[in-house]
């Protein structure tokens, strides 16, 4: 889910939280930082006090870009009536 909304041109926490599948604040906080450690995703800090940051794919997390299309493209055959995100943006790659 991540990642995909990352395609999808989201870069904050709130952001994330936001998504239709209602990830709870504990599941996303540790979700970003096994992907951050996995170096999927890079945080930045945008500002320092309450302490804030985007996230962005790394050349290794665009790489995934690939995977999503193919699992989109299985879905839309076997799963009736599924909903698809709109059209990806082109991900601001970090690293």
């Amino acid at each position: 889910m991540v990642v995909r909304d990352l395609f999808l041109g989201k870069r904050r926490y709130n952001e994330f939280l936001a998504s239709p599948e209602a990830i709870p604040t504990n599941i996303l906080a540790d979700r970003l930082k096994r992907l951050e450690m996995a170096e999927i995703v890079k945080r930045k800090q945008y500002q320092a006090r309450p302490p804030r940051a985007e996230y962005f794919l790394t050349v290794k997390g665009s790489d995934l870009w690939p995977v999503l299309q193919a699992m989109v493209g299985w879905a839309e055959r076997y799963v009736p009536g599924i909903r698809l995100p709109e059209h990806p943006v082109e991900p601001e790659i970090r690293d």
